[in-house]
């Protein structure tokens, strides 16, 4: 794993390292473990992989089936019962959550509510209480941060935290994760999964694996054996499309994927194929951070009923940029790049984006960008079932467009 990290960062060092006082490469002799420069460089990116490896104690938690189990602690004629938090099943609804007792009948959370309702006729459907999920979250957060400071949140449910430098006081990272999860369900009657390793992506991973109520930790002994042996699909980054092609290309585990090098998954994948390549060598030097900035602002809607109808599209686009604009507004935020969601009848779903020198803050910046974008789909001709609307490259209102003073102004 070492010979790996090593490997891919010296090639890396070679290609960037400059002189002193000249902006030419510095040349590596054959011999270039004697060139004192590489050595130290060497040295270096030894140290950063061995206290990666040793040293960061990351644990990730995430709540068990959140929505559903905050109803069902509520609501006592909702526990034991197959649970699900969407929209009504006579409607265009999805499933936004479900408890593990409708998970039995394979329901899972993005399922049309129609189709949840005939695998479980039993199941209880109930609307989704985003005040009152938010309510929950920010008292789990608090207890993240009673033991750390760096809690970095991914969402309602979900959270990083380092507890590298707890020293003395809570020398197991394992067994802080039990203390947290037992101290949640005392306070909140609410069960979470943990999982704790020397990086974020194993962390997650773990997290994962023996839900709900499960503890798992990767050391970094067991990281490449576990890693090898993990499905493609689990891996961050490795969504439906990717997967699919990967399997046609021979990768279906970890271990296929590390016989890999980085130019032929750059080459087959993108900028994702680097990332890849080195979290299946358990290389991941990501930080927990704390301050985590938001990249976009977006609204999105399942149509009461499939549409080609262009004037209704435009109608419900409109509606979804004012409530960005609202959210930019309260957020006092602007962004460059607005991308349009649109997802058809047979549930393809496509993006359509366009990126200006100046940002938007408003209704009025994004109507004018819509047709364009709608022309570039099948919008008018497929029937329709989804639209969104996202703000990307976000930047603060400082960026508003002034009218500058012009010499004749002054007095």
């Amino acid at each position: 794993m070492l010979l790996h990290y090593l490997k891919k960062n010296v090639l890396h060092f070679t290609q960037v390292c400059h002189s002193n006082d000249s902006n030419e490469p510095l040349l590596i002799c054959p011999d270039f473990t004697n060139n004192c420069r590489l050595k130290h460089s060497l040295m270096f990116l030894e140290g950063r992989f061995q206290r990666m490896c040793s040293t960061r104690k990351i644990i990730h938690i995430d709540m068990d089936a959140f929505f559903a189990s905050i109803e069902q602690k509520d609501h006592v004629l909702f526990r034991g019962k197959p649970l699900i938090v969407g929209g009504n099943p006579q409607s265009r609804g999805v499933v936004a959550a479900c408890s593990y007792e409708a998970r039995k009948f394979g329901i899972h959370s993005a399922m049309p509510c129609s189709k949840a309702a005939r695998l479980c006729p039993e199941a209880i459907f109930t609307p989704p209480r985003m005040d009152r999920y938010v309510e929950i979250s920010s008292k789990i957060m608090a207890i993240f941060r009673q033991y750390t400071a760096f809690v970095e949140p991914l969402s309602l449910d979900e959270a990083f935290l380092d507890v590298t430098n707890m020293g003395e006081k809570h020398p197991s990272a394992t067994l802080l994760a039990k203390q947290i999860c037992r101290q949640i369900f005392e306070e909140l009657q609410l069960t979470a999964s943990a999982g704790i390793s020397y990086n974020k992506f194993l962390a997650k991973v773990a997290s994962d694996i023996n839900k709900p109520q499960g503890i798992t930790t990767i050391p970094p002994e067991t990281a490449q054996h576990f890693l090898d042996t993990l499905p493609i699909r689990k891996f961050f980054g490795v969504g439906q499309v990717t997967e699919k092609k990967m399997r046609q290309l021979g990768i279906n585990t970890g271990f296929d994927l590390r016989q890999w090098e980085v130019e032929r998954l750059v080459f087959h994948f993108g900028k994702i194929g680097s990332f890849l390549y080195d979290i299946v060598r358990g290389i991941d030097d990501r930080p927990v951070e704390p301050m985590r900035v938001r990249k976009s602002i977006g609204s999105e809607t399942t149509l009461p009923y499939d549409t080609d109808n262009l004037d209704e599209l435009r109608k419900i686009l409109a509606e979804l940029a004012k409530d960005i604009e609202k959210s930019l507004h309260k957020k006092n935020k602007g962004g460059y790049t607005l991308t349009l969601k649109v997802r058809y009848k047979n549930f393809t779903t496509i993006t359509r984006s366009i990126t200006l020198k100046t940002a938007m803050f408003s209704a009025d910046d994004i109507l004018p960008l819509l047709p364009g974008l709608l022309a570039t789909t099948y919008a008018g001709t497929e029937k329709i079932r989804l639209v969104g609307l996202t703000i990307s490259k976000l930047t603060g209102r400082t960026a508003l467009p002034r009218q500058l003073k012009l010499p004749f102004m002054y007095g």
